[in-house]
């Protein structure tokens, strides 16, 4: 059964978004933006066309909702296929101790562990961004002053969720939009504000932002911690080992090292602490990779308009 041509813009976006059904919902995102872009433009330099007749006009050239959909995935498939960093060597041998090391081969676990400690700081900073943000549009909701501060408060945590989700996919290599959601069709101030209050994805952003706080200190204390933890293991018996040997080090007084209990301060203790050292910092980037990986398909809910 052949499809009737869309006769209005909106027409044209409900096909393409049908012809997407079950793509991944950053690159809906990203199609529906750039289609209604084109259209919005092509129909503002053609004022005197109906919107029929400027899809009739525009559709030769610029294609069906189905060729546009289908150029899309084609697209996608090269594209992620050409960004693909190098996979890690897997290991596959039944040898667990093994592939719990191969964790050192993948340098997403690395970049994990950045982002665990660097999301204090963008917790703080979402955190204080929000609850200033809500505030202020609350506080001043009275004045004429509220709606353009609040319109101005949403439109900047769009284009932050657009930025986080360009560092969570980064990180974690989870696809993420590259193009914010469209505006629509223009449309009177308050019209704007109405659409922005009804938009799920509003208030959705605003609650990552408020979970990024806590978020932030938990991931920070784990991965400061699992480093603090490791590295000391590891580095104490080398320290003990060069006070032994009459070794300048910056820690040369022999209590500054407690070993309890005190059998651990023997060249066999030595081996079991860097041994038990090296399983927490390896731990630490299994639990890294995981915890963003979980991460981002979460803020992936909360922040990209699910089904465009």
């Amino acid at each position: 059964m052949t499809r009737s041509a869309p006769q209005s813009i909106e027409d044209y976006l409900h096909a393409l978004r049908s012809a997407l059904a079950g793509a991944d919902p950053a690159l809906i995102q990203d199609a529906l933006y750039d289609a209604e872009d084109h259209l919005r433009a092509e129909a503002a330099a053609n004022p005197g066309k109906s919107e029929a007749e400027l899809l009739e006009h525009i559709t030769p050239t610029y294609g069906s909702p189905e060729e546009v959909a289908a150029a899309y995935r084609a697209t996608e498939a090269r594209v992620e296929a050409a960004l693909q960093p190098p996979a890690p060597r897997r290991v596959e041998s039944p040898n667990l101790v093994r592939r719990f090391f191969a964790v050192y081969l993948d340098p997403r676990a690395y970049v994990s562990l950045f982002f665990m400690v660097l999301s204090l700081v963008t917790g703080i900073f979402y955190f204080t961004f929000a609850v200033t943000g809500l505030s202020l549009s609350l506080g001043l909701a009275i004045l004429i002053i509220g709606l353009p501060v609040f319109l101005g408060f949403v439109g900047i945590t769009r284009v932050l969720s657009l930025a986080e989700g360009r560092l969570l996919e980064a990180v974690s290599g989870e696809r993420m939009p590259r193009r914010p959601v469209h505006p629509g069709a223009p449309a009177t101030f308050v019209a704007r504000i109405g659409e922005m209050l009804k938009d799920a994805r509003t208030w959705s952003t605003i609650l990552y932002m408020l979970l990024m706080l806590p978020l932030g200190i938990v991931y920070f204390t784990i991965a400061v911690t699992g480093l603090a933890l490791g590295v000391s293991f590891v580095l104490a018996p080398v320290v003990r080992a060069g006070q032994g040997l009459g070794l300048w080090l910056p820690w040369r007084d022999e209590e500054s090292i407690v070993f309890d209990p005190a059998w651990l301060d023997t060249p066999f203790g030595w081996f079991l602490c860097v041994i038990f050292g090296v399983v927490i910092l390896t731990t630490l980037l299994h639990l890294a990779r995981g915890l963003v990986s979980v991460h981002a398909r979460t803020a992936k809910t909360l922040l990209v308009a699910q089904g465009g």
